[in-house]
């Protein structure tokens, strides 16, 4: 199938799909007119590729898991490295709630502070 064809079978962008294969994750087959061509395996995929990702994984992190990429990941059991490197994603995704809850507070504190300051205006 050719990439919109794909794209439109897995809902992912046909740029997201040349990212994958430029990462490795995905190949495809060259026509004699220069469009590619995946095999109807491609689709589970980029499937796989996306449930990663969208659980919080980058693509260096995905590159990890590309020998299961092709099976059902969601039954499968995880790895000790597959293990470790959502671990170590967790750790970057809590740190950034908490830096961004920080964000948060300090703008409540501050709209807290003003907001006496601007109803005493006429």
């Amino acid at each position: 199938m050719r990439i919109g064809e794909l794209a439109d079978l897995t809902g992912v962008s046909p740029r997201a799909l040349r990212k994958y294969e430029d990462e490795g994750l995905l190949s495809s087959q060259r026509a004699a007119n220069g469009y590619r061509d995946y095999d109807a395996r491609a689709a589970v995929r980029v499937r796989n590729i996306r449930h990663l990702l969208d659980a919080g994984l980058t693509l260096a992190d995905v590159a990890c898991f590309r020998a299961c990429l092709d099976g059902d990941l969601t039954t499968a059991p995880p790895s000790p490295e597959g293990l470790r490197i959502a671990r170590e994603r967790l750790a970057v995704i809590d740190r950034r709630i908490a830096a961004q809850t920080a964000a948060r507070d300090r703008l409540a504190h501050a709209l807290d502070a003003a907001a006496p300051a601007t109803a005493a205006r006429p």
